[in-house]
């Protein structure tokens, strides 16, 4: 049965309702020596275990809050991590049952769901971005590969839009949009931005010296020339609870990801915090619960409200003040120990070419990632079924129906936790029009009891 079900599995995977393109992500990195800036390294190795799921076209190496300017050598820490990333893909293509790399312009095409690309697709992939910081630099003098390459994957005849993760300073960033803006049409700039995403851990376009002076840097100039066109996410307030969050689930990162496969033994002692870079590609993985097209779907990065900013002049995506502070970190703190497992379930995968794989969660016999959207009328029983969801290794399953509130609907129903794998939801005989949010978690009985997730959105 466990063999048929994996089977069924991979047929989703390269046929089905999953088989849709990854999200295109490029990373901004100030990744330096591991014993003293450890965080980064961590991250990235977390984010390749997650290649499959992200079409990562772009590692950029920039400055950050501990290196104004960006030592080039730094760039071979990274490098470390891809090349233990060679050692162990043939290990991880073995969760989708992938037998070898499609060729070269395959992979610098559309990557779908499911394909782990080669080491050397990654290593192409990574280049030097800004080696200094702020908004004074950028200009005619601070144009770099990583800049360029952003310019050339937006320039591509590709829908998707492109997350732009900075673990650093976005100066590279903000230098593609400069040069664009200088020699294109305003029309031309505009499409060119409206391509572009930009989710922040927090603002480290500076040393960390300056950093209360949000002026030096060139994300404020982002912020306040392409308020309307730049989807701008800055993150306060998540990063410090997965830093803290790793702290106290230290042992378990010790034990069960340190030193595991090659990867795990890239993978640092932690010195100021765990992965506190991590949020900002978790909030594109397409695991069902949100789409980061809206920010406020409380997501594994986050939850934000369009706000004034700490620079009391512009405006983003963020929640560093309440009440969106707190809701982000109570659902952050929900999810954190369900994301930790998925991470340790991938490298067993790395390390062994064996392992569990995640749930699937069917809602009202749909397949796929994206919200189940709904149109209801008012008095209206809705019936949400979850019972066609399986377990591709066989595990049994349970269920959590939660409802999120505070986002978009001009009414509440209440949807108490229920473990069942269908639930109905009665609306208000008297309900203005708006939406009604409720999320599905599928979690299966494994070691590391993985966890998919649908949301559902009702709407009158």
């Amino acid at each position: 049965m466990r063999n048929i079900l994996s089977f069924l599995l991979l047929c989703l995977l390269a046929t089905g309702a999953q088989a849709q393109l990854k999200p295109r992500v490029v990373i901004l990195t100030d990744i330096g020596q591991p014993d003293l800036e450890p965080d980064d390294t961590e991250s990235l190795v977390h984010l390749l275990c997650y290649a499959d799921l992200l079409e990562i076209e772009g590692i950029i190496t920039s400055t950050g809050w501990n290196c104004d300017p960006y030592p080039a050598q730094s760039a071979a820490y990274r490098d470390s991590v891809v090349e233990a990333y060679r050692a162990d893909v043939h290990n991880l293509m073995k969760r989708s049952g992938q037998k070898a790399f499609v060729s070269k312009d395959k992979e610098n095409g559309r990557q779908k769901t499911g394909y782990w690309p080669s080491a050397e697709y990654l290593r192409s992939r990574c280049v030097m971005g800004s080696q200094r910081a702020g908004i004074k630099v950028i200009g005619k003098d601070n144009d770099s590969e990583g800049s360029e390459l952003i310019i050339r994957l937006a320039d591509e005849k590709d829908e998707r839009p492109i997350w732009v993760c900075a673990w650093g300073g976005a100066n590279t960033l903000a230098q593609a949009i400069w040069k664009v803006k200088r020699t294109r049409t305003p029309e031309q700039l505009k499409a060119f931005v409206h391509k572009l995403r930009l989710y922040t851990i927090t603002d480290q376009d500076m040393v960390y010296a300056k950093r209360m002076d949000l002026a030096y840097s060139s994300h404020q100039w982002m912020r306040r020339e392409f308020a309307h066109d730049l989807l701008f996410v800055w993150d306060e307030g998540t990063w410090q609870l997965q830093c803290s969050l790793g702290q106290e689930y230290w042992q378990q990162i010790k034990e069960h990801i340190q030193g595991h496969a090659a990867m795990g033994k890239q993978y640092p002692d932690y010195k100021y915090g765990v992965e506190g870079d991590t949020p900002s590609f978790l909030n594109v993985i397409p695991n069902g619960l949100h789409n980061p097209e809206e920010p406020m779907q409380v997501g594994w990065g986050g939850y934000h409200t369009w706000a004034l900013t700490k620079d009391s002049t512009t405006y983003a995506w963020t929640s560093w003040q309440e009440p969106a502070k707190s809701i982000s970190e109570t659902y952050y703190s929900q999810f954190y120990p369900t994301q930790l497992n998925d991470f340790i379930a991938r490298i067993e995968w790395a390390e062994t070419g064996r392992g569990n794989h995640n749930p699937v969660a069917i809602v009202n016999g749909r397949k796929g990632t994206d919200a189940v959207v709904i149109k209801a009328k008012a008095g209206q029983t809705i019936t949400l079924d979850a019972s066609a969801s399986f377990d591709p290794d066989g595990d049994a399953l349970t269920f959590k129906w939660w409802q999120q509130n505070g986002i978009g609907q001009t009414f509440n129903v209440e949807v108490d936790v229920n473990v069942n794998p269908a639930v109905k939801v009665q609306l208000p005989v008297t309900v203005a029009s708006g939406e009604l949010h409720i999320v599905c978690e599928v979690h299966d009985n494994s070691r590391y009891a993985l966890t998919s997730y649908r949301r559902i959105i009702i709407k009158t």
